[in-house]
């Protein structure tokens, strides 16, 4: 049996949670980029490039959105494995909030916010 085995799992779930909601954004960033593409060929396609184009908008945020999901994914990676060393450890260990955690909730709210600039400009326009 291995030893301190429920709080070994737990750790394990918290980073496979992580790793799910990396590649959700990453994809999210993505499907954000190629429907900006569609629309842009589209434009061509039907010759009405002023209303279908490109936005520099949908590409920052399709950019930024992979960004973030990368940086999810090293950070869980670290967490998980400091986590796994604390576990293993006979010492007490305090806990406290990560700065990673602020950082990585802040580009998350940060992005939400340019996406809702970004559907805001395309109703107004």
């Amino acid at each position: 049996m291995i030893k301190r085995y429920t709080d070994h799992s737990a750790n394990e779930r918290t980073y496979l949670a992580w790793i799910r909601t990396a590649i959700t954004i990453m994809a999210f960033g993505f499907l954000i980029e190629k429907f900006d593409l569609f629309i842009s060929y589209l434009g061509k396609e039907l010759g009405d490039e002023n209303h279908f184009h490109s936005s520099l908008y949908a590409e920052v945020s399709g950019l930024l959105l992979f960004i973030v999901g990368v940086l999810i994914v090293i950070t869980s990676t670290i967490r998980f494995f400091t986590y796994k060393k604390s576990i293993e450890s006979d010492e007490s260990i305090p806990y406290s909030v990560k700065k990673t955690n602020i950082i990585l909730s802040s580009l998350v709210i940060l992005m939400a916010l340019f996406l809702v600039v970004y559907t805001l400009d395309k109703i107004a326009k």
